[in-house]
């Protein structure tokens, strides 16, 4: 839903008029999971993707008639059907996709709870009577509802299961989607060198949020970064106690400078961090394990440190390995 948000908040001020297509479930080789949302406006705008290209086409049709008369929609395609082919699932697999309004006053809040970094979860009514398909309501982390119908329709219990991915649950008469929609994983880079501006940037667009932490302003710049979310030019000792690491960070250590990036370790080792590499070679990556061995760093807790960063897909330029570092990051992230 975050990689919607740029296009859905210019429609919404623009007063166009938006119908949301969102996977309800999949078999087979569909190629985006449940809880993946596409958007498309009154003006033919297009954003996000139900099913990577395949049944688009027959989606944003669908989407065009849900915007004229305001009732919603739900699609199947699958291999069995004789529109297989026309859709583009003849390699096969199966989707099921709900197509409705929205609401102009949910989306406003829906976007705000987004562009605050807030985690919610939205409950889509996607089976059971025709006068509720397309309802929605929006919870925040705590259960409590925010936006929406009533909130007993959706139970704590149920609400309690769900955790990154979409959950399809029945109950009584009524079929509910809940997709998560949590803050932004954040990628922090230690060093604003060449390597660190190309990270930001592939970071960006992949909906990660960037913060970049170097004490040398030279390097720390605006204008280097201009696609980095936030910079903090002091040390890393000083910057984590105004920015708190958790479960959804990453930390690359880049700067080459031990008294920059043992002490940004040393910190990301201390949090739930899904994610800490550090740049070097072998030999500086041997000096690197000695210096926080003496330091008083387990065994154990090195065993978390992606060094030499990256995978290794022979990277030489500073964009290459920019983009070795982020497929790790992404690895351990879906991991």
């Amino acid at each position: 839903m975050r990689e919607l948000l740029p296009d859905l908040e210019h429609w919404l001020k623009a007063g166009e008029r938006v119908a949301l297509a969102t996977v309800i479930s999949t078999w087979g080789s569909a190629p985006r999971p449940p809880g993946s949302f596409m958007a498309v406006s009154e003006g033919g705008g297009l954003v996000g993707s139900v099913s990577g290209g395949c049944v688009e086409g027959a989606v944003i049709q669908a989407a065009q008639e849900v915007i004229r008369n305001g009732r919603p929609q739900r699609l199947h395609f699958g291999v069995a059907d004789e529109t297989a082919w026309e859709v583009g699932l003849a390699c096969g697999g199966e989707i099921d996709v709900l197509v409705q309004s929205a609401q102009p006053d949910f989306l406003s809040k829906l976007l705000d709870r987004l562009k605050a970094q807030q985690t919610s979860v939205l409950a889509t009514f996607v089976g059971g009577s025709p006068d509720e398909l397309g309802t929605q309501l929006l919870f925040d982390d705590k259960g409590a509802l925010l936006v929406g119908g009533t909130a007993n329709l959706v139970t704590e219990t149920a609400l309690s299961r769900v955790d990154k991915h979409a959950t399809l649950i029945s109950q009584g008469d009524h079929e509910i989607l809940l997709t998560p929609l949590g803050a932004s994983p954040t990628l922090v880079i230690i060093g604003g060198g060449h390597i660190a501006v190309a990270l930001a940037s592939i970071a960006r667009t992949l909906n990660f949020r960037s913060v970049v932490v170097d004490p040398r302003k030279t390097f720390a710049s605006a204008e280097r970064f201009a696609h980095a979310d936030r910079l903090i030019q002091v040390w890393p000792q000083k910057a984590f106690e105004e920015f708190q690491l958790n479960s959804s960070s990453a930390i690359a250590c880049l700067s080459h400078d031990p008294k920059i990036d043992d002490p940004a370790l040393q910190a990301a080792f201390a949090s739930d961090a899904f994610y800490i590499g550090a740049l070097g070679s072998t030999k500086t990556q041997a000096k690197r394990r000695q210096r926080l061995l003496d330091a008083g760093v387990s065994q154990a807790t090195l065993a978390r440190l992606h060094a030499p960063i990256g995978i290794d897909i022979g990277a030489v330029t500073p964009e290459e390995i920019a983009l070795a570092i982020m497929a790790q990051v992404i690895a351990a992230y879906r991991q």
